[in-house]
């Protein structure tokens, strides 16, 4: 049995990749450059060879380490509450 939970695991993992933002958006510019060269549409055109190179850009930029970023932030802002805010300046009472 665990080797079919496995399996759907990977099937799933691959549909999620083949639906992924990425992928629909390169077939959206490819779509469009098509779409443009055949019926002579110079904006489709225009779209399709700005938005292929952005998907190759956009996956770039998503191979970061986030996760890591994301911890330093996280750590600078505990660092940022754990100091001792000075008390306000308040008159002294009489």
């Amino acid at each position: 049995m665990p080797q079919d939970s496995g399996k759907s695991r990977q099937e799933i993992s691959l549909v999620g990749r083949i639906l992924s933002l990425e992928t629909m958006l390169l077939l959206m510019g490819v779509a469009s450059l098509v779409y443009g060269i055949v019926n002579g549409a110079e904006t489709s055109i225009l779209w399709g060879i700005i938005i292929i190179p952005g998907v190759f850009i956009l996956m770039k930029v998503r191979r970061k380490d986030w996760q890591k970023h994301w911890q330093d932030l996280e750590a600078e802002r505990k660092a940022h509450d754990g100091r001792k805010t000075p008390p306000p300046d308040t008159p002294p009472e009489k």
